[in-house]
């Protein structure tokens, strides 16, 4: 199993320290594989604390239209999930790296065979934003032998029961989306609503939780920080990274301006957990 850097904290250490952590979204692909380095490490210093790195798949029902778009690109360019075990290798040097993917590709390449790739690439963990229930025990037990954590994202739908389920089948973090939208909305966020739901995620499990999916500006991302343990920003990055990608790092720098700000003036509405 590739190792990260000593200088690069591990996903857990990242998660259990203040400030609110900012993560950056990067469809795996999207370029080629050099601009794809140069891009991420770029990123890395214009403040991204930890990478999301997605695998392209061809339904990707969860998310708009930017980044659905993103990945009919990247599925273009060459094998997706190579492609993706690339990024994550090289991402994972920089920052900690989870992988963010639909279960469909995961079934396609068999569960253990794509977790010991990514596992060996160095990723810290995946999350499966549509795992079927019926699939999760096998999931886990893959995951586990890859020494990969397990995040998982949590409709604010979930019922109580459903709640403590999905906990029970998770490491890492628990994903709180910002929005019920597909990924991509740009209207307001109710944070009141979010911070309740942050309050049940915490209540349920002791795993840190981060928010994304809406934080459409820095603005925003200044509102839900006080929430959470990160959040990632995904479509303002993806839309900057496919049409001027000169200026993702600026963006993303921002955003990170955003969260150092609002933890510093702001106290924040949890302790952080102890796991």
């Amino acid at each position: 199993m590739a190792l990260a850097p000593a200088n690069v904290p591990s996903l857990r250490t990242l998660l259990s320290r203040p400030p609110c952590a900012l993560g950056t979204f990067v469809p795996a692909g999207l370029h080629s594989p050099r601009e794809e380095r140069r891009h991420l490490k770029q990123l890395a210093h214009a403040g991204t604390d930890l990478f999301e790195v997605g695998l392209a798949h061809h339904n990707a029902h969860l998310d708009g239209p930017v980044i659905q778009d993103a990945y009919r690109r990247a599925l273009r360019s060459g094998d997706a999930l190579d492609r993706a075990v690339r990024a994550v290798a090289y991402a994972a040097h920089l920052r900690p790296t989870v992988v963010m993917t639909y279960w469909e590709p995961f079934q396609r390449h068999g569960p253990e065979s794509a977790a010991r790739l990514f596992g060996d690439a160095g990723a810290s963990g995946v999350m499966i934003v549509d795992l079927p229930d019926h699939h999760a025990k096998r999931w886990q037990a893959a995951a586990r032998h890859a020494n990969l954590r397990t995040p998982r994202l949590v409709p604010r739908r979930t019922t109580d029961d459903g709640l403590a389920a999905v906990a029970a089948n998770a490491s890492g973090w628990l994903y709180a989306p910002a929005s019920a939208q597909p990924t991509g909305y740009q209207g307001p966020l109710d944070i009141p609503a979010l911070a309740a739901f942050t309050r049940r995620l915490r209540a349920a499990s002791p795993l840190p939780v981060v928010s994304g999916v809406g934080i459409s500006t820095p603005a925003l991302a200044a509102h839900v920080a006080p929430l959470v343990d990160a959040v990632v920003i995904g479509t303002p990055v993806v839309r900057a990274l496919v049409s001027t990608p000169e200026q993702a790092p600026q963006l993303i720098a921002a955003f990170a301006h955003a969260l150092a700000s609002t933890t510093a003036t702001e106290p924040r509405a949890h302790s952080r957990p102890r796991h």
